[in-house]
């Protein structure tokens, strides 16, 4: 089954996933925290803080099941309805603010008819990275790790879920401002006429398993680069922004708390330390003014010139 399959593989990129980043921090681990849902199902959550590379960060899994919460029912249109949903998310916050902040989620859905018959089901996830620095070339290398992984399913894939990201992760209370340099995202993939169910399991699949390769060789690259206190102000400055996306405008953080669920997992994305200045603009020609123009969306799969 589609469902037990995917299940096994989040299970299983939450291992490879921590070990890596455990190996790579050499200092810290993951906390496990196994929690039940009262109305059935439950999850792993696994959080790290105060390591030698990653400040904080968690990866966790869930499977839950059971009544659809009437949120959710009016969402789709549905009542009467049995529900699952399964899926892995994750946010990294970095100590050095020349290392990126990273955060991905491959999710599944299933909704059911009151005696237990398949509905219709569909999977969402993606990947973005958020940067205080940026080194050209750090970008390129995320991106195009995802097309590698897309463009075997359709080379149209990657552009469209490239725009869906770019478009997602803004601060549309900040003049559209987006969050970071994106990635890609998508949602309610179903199966269908174009593509079957176990065809969008194994990009699901592919994408969540081309995470590490996007995102470590940059962490590797930037982990021992020197910093200030001036540095570590301006990633503050701009995990502000981080926090107002999530608690603003990030639809899955927004729904988590509106039906009940658990608060601690939910909030894990925010980051340790984040400040705000009133009217604050950055010094033309600095590379914190550079960031800024990094943050516009444009093509980060064509090779820097």
């Amino acid at each position: 089954m589609v469902k037990n399959d995917f299940i096994s593989f989040i299970h299983g990129l939450q291992d490879e996933i921590c070990a890596a980043l455990e190996k790579m921090d050499g200092k810290a681990t993951f906390r496990e925290d196994r929690w039940e849902r009262a109305g059935g199902g439950g999850g792993k959550s696994r959080v790290t803080a105060n390591g030698n590379v990653f400040e904080k960060g968690g990866v966790n899994t869930s499977v839950v099941h059971g009544d659809l919460p009437e949120a959710m029912a009016q969402q789709f249109g549905v009542s009467n309805s049995q529900f699952m949903a399964c899926g892995i998310s994750l946010v990294i916050h970095p100590l050095n603010p020349f290392v990126p902040t990273v955060h991905a989620n491959f999710r599944y859905f299933e909704l059911y008819e009151a005696d237990g018959t398949l509905k219709d089901s569909w999977f969402g996830g993606g990947a973005d990275l958020t940067p205080y620095y940026l080194d050209e070339k750090d970008g390129i290398h995320f991106h195009q790790t995802f097309k590698n992984a897309c463009d075997p399913f359709g080379t149209d894939l990657y552009p469209k879920y490239k725009k869906h990201c770019d478009e997602y992760f803004i601060n549309k209370h900040r003049n559209n401002e987006a969050r970071g340099v994106g990635g890609i995202f998508y949602d309610y993939l179903r199966p269908g006429e174009s593509k079957t169910a176990e065809e969008l399991l194994a990009f699901s699949k592919a994408n969540g398993n081309a995470f590490l390769e996007a995102y470590l060789p940059i962490v590797e690259k930037t982990k021992n680069i020197p910093y200030t206190e001036e540095h570590k102000s301006w990633q503050a400055y701009r995990r502000g922004r981080y926090v107002e996306f999530n608690l603003i405008h990030d639809r899955g953080t927004l729904f988590g708390l509106k039906t009940n669920g658990r608060t601690e997992s939910i909030l894990m994305s925010l980051p340790p330390v984040a400040r705000w200045e009133y009217d604050f603009h950055t010094t033309p020609g600095s590379p914190e003014a550079q960031l800024e123009e990094f943050l516009k969306p444009r093509d980060w799969t064509k090779t820097a010139q």
